[in-house]
């Protein structure tokens, strides 16, 4: 396990990072961001993707299912003498807002893959109930076949931590070796929920038109922009096989997609 997944205000700021890197200029080109904006993020964790947004003026509105979460999200946030609202709270159990309290933008950043298969449909629908309009949908994930797509770098053993593809072996074979190596029962029913959920490209996009949502833009990452702050590695863009399905999903390490529900119109 990177040290970044146990030190949390670490991680809080390694993401506010490529937030403001690249997140914010993405959304940008389809929303304006100021003080009149309001933002929600689905699975917000810390709170670190907002921070950028909320340092423009926005205003910023979290809700993860982790009381801890939400609670080093409110912390760090007044340490960096910022506003955000926040909330432990299941979004699909959560109280859909008043017409003036809706959302121009929702984020929904590494979240989809966390999400059961029976769930996926009633998760990205209901976004709808959240958003204005000429409201927008941000997505980030990794693709599911990519070398690290089973997240399997948070796992305690240093060598299952950096060994990739290891996440596409059987169901079985994937729980004994995590259990060889000596990984937690938490740690690996979560793996294992990861597996279950294989999010794809070319699942996420079906997804998309049957739920009646308008893909406005997509970007395939070779080099997942959040390794610039990670690892230093400069983000490159999928570019020879973006066009290729299942074949793109091997080197996707990163998928951001700008959607808005197909019966609402952008100004």
């Amino acid at each position: 396990m990177q040290k970044r997944h146990t030190d949390r205000k670490r991680y809080f700021c390694e993401l506010a990072t490529t937030s403001g890197s690249f997140y914010v200029d993405y959304v940008k080109k389809y929303k304006n961001i100021d003080s009149a904006t309001r933002i929600l993020e689905v699975g917000c964790g810390e709170g670190g993707n907002l921070l950028p947004f909320a340092r423009l003026g926005a205003k910023v509105v979290g809700v993860d299912l982790s009381e801890a979460r939400i609670e080093q999200a409110r912390i760090f946030f007044l340490e960096t003498n910022q506003k955000g609202e926040f909330h432990n709270v299941d979004f699909l159990q959560m109280a859909s807002p008043r017409s003036e309290d809706l959302f121009d933008i929702v984020l929904v950043h590494d979240v989809i893959e966390h999400i059961e298969p029976q769930f996926k449909e009633a998760f990205i629908s209901r976004i709808k109930m959240f958003i204005k309009d000429d409201g927008i949908v941000f997505f980030r994930f990794p693709a599911w076949q990519m070398p690290f797509g089973g997240h399997q770098q948070i796992c305690r053993s240093p060598l299952l931590a950096k060994i990739p593809f290891i996440h596409l072996l059987s169901k079985r074979a994937y729980r004994w070796l995590l259990s060889a190596f000596g990984e937690s029962v938490p740690c690996i029913e979560e793996l294992l929920s990861i597996k279950r959920s294989r999010v794809t490209i070319e699942k996420f996009e079906s997804l998309c038109r049957k739920l009646e949502y308008q893909v406005l833009d997509r970007i395939l990452w070779f080099i997942n922009p959040h390794y610039k702050v990670k690892f230093n590695i400069p983000a490159i863009k999928l570019k020879l096989c973006k066009h290729i399905p299942y074949l793109r999903n091997l080197f996707s390490t990163s998928c951001f997609y700008i959607i808005t529900p197909q019966k609402k119109v952008l100004r």
